[in-house]
């Protein structure tokens, strides 16, 4: 097991690890839409869906992968409303063979952000 760290993606706001490597899968914490410069949340769901996706990128790539290795993927809205817009976003991340995917509604997410993305992806 080996731990994945990237300056390219918000650090965690708890004990956990932005991913881990586990033989040939990288199991990825959920990201939040923010921009890892700022440390603000982006404004709105496409925003914040396109940031969360962006930050994923980034810490598949610090993992030796990327987003075209995305086996499954798990979305958490806070509004179930917005999965349309989220929705339209991520279609622009996996425009060909999009992964397995579950979204569901929660209550609340950290930050009061309105989506959190987590993956596991094949290693390179």
């Amino acid at each position: 097991m080996k731990i994945v760290s990237t300056e390219k993606a918000p650090p965690a706001i708890g004990p956990y690890s932005q991913a881990v490597i586990a033989g040939d899968l990288i199991f990825t914490a959920g990201q939040l839409g923010i921009d890892p410069q700022t440390g603000e949340l982006a404004e709105g769901i496409a925003a914040q869906t396109r940031q969360a996706l962006t930050n994923l990128s980034a810490v598949l790539e610090a993992a030796g992968s990327s987003l075209d290795r995305v086996v499954k993927a798990t979305v958490f809205l806070a509004r179930i409303e917005d999965f349309a817009a989220m929705n339209t976003v991520y279609a622009e991340f996996f425009p060909l063979q999009p992964p397995a995917r579950s979204t569901v509604e929660v209550v609340q997410l950290p930050r009061a952000a309105l989506v959190e993305i987590e993956v596991i992806a094949l290693r390179r």
